[in-house]
C-alpha cells in the first residue's frame, strides 16, 4: 500500500516537473514575451477590435467614434507613445467609455487611413458614418497624425473633438 502511494506521488512529481520545465523552455526559446491580448500593451483593460472591418461595424452599431492606432512593435517611437498612452489615466478612461479602439501593426487597404503617407506611429479617428476625420491632426506639419509622448494633452483634446463632432454632425 505504501509503495503504491509513493509511486503515485513520484509519478505526479515527474509529470509536473516535465510540464513546468517544458513551459520554461518555450518561454526561453521565443526570447521576448508576446502580449496575449489585442491591446498589445496600449491598455490591457480596454476592449480592442481585432480587424478594421470589425471596428467599423462596432463604431456604426454602437454610434461611437473609432480610434485607429498604427504602430510597430520594434519601433522606439511607437513604444514610447504606447507607454505614455497606457499610463495616461484620462486617455484610458475616455477611450474605455467613448471609443471603439483598434491598434494595427500592418496597413489596411483603406487609403483614407493614410491621407499624408504611411508612417508610424500615427492615430486617426473615424466617425460612425465611416468618415475618416482627416481634420483632427497632431502638431506636426510633416506627419499630420503623429503624436509623441509629450503630446498626451493634445491627443486627449483631439479625442474630445472626435466626440464633439460626433454629437453635432450626426
Amino acid at each position: 500500500m505504501m509503495v503504491k502511494l509513493l509511486l503515485s506521488l513520484l509519478l505526479v512529481l515527474v509529470v509536473m516537473t516535465f510540464t513546468l520545465g517544458k513551459t520554461e523552455r518555450s518561454t526561453i526559446k521565443t526570447g521576448k514575451k508576446v502580449p496575449q491580448t489585442l491591446s498589445r500593451g496600449w491598455g490591457d483593460q480596454l476592449i480592442w477590435a481585432q480587424t478594421y472591418e470589425e471596428a467599423l461595424f462596432w463604431a456604426r452599431s454602437r454610434n461611437k467614434p473609432l480610434m485607429v492606432i498604427f504602430h510597430l512593435d520594434d519601433c522606439p517611437h511607437s513604444q514610447a507613445l504606447k507607454k505614455a498612452f497606457a499610463e495616461d489615466k484620462s486617455i484610458q478612461k475616455l477611450a474605455d467609455e467613448n471609443f471603439i479602439l483598434l491598434n494595427l501593426v500592418y496597413e489596411t487597404t483603406d487609403k483614407h487611413l493614410s491621407p499624408d503617407g504611411i508612417y508610424v506611429p500615427r492615430i486617426l479617428f473615424v466617425d460612425p458614418s465611416m468618415t475618416v476625420r482627416a481634420d483632427i491632426t497632431g502638431r506636426y506639419s510633416n506627419r499630420l497624425y503623429a503624436y509623441e509622448p509629450d503630446d498626451m494633452k493634445l491627443l486627449l483634446s483631439n479625442m474630445q473633438k472626435a466626440q464633439t463632432f460626433l454629437k453635432t454632425d450626426l
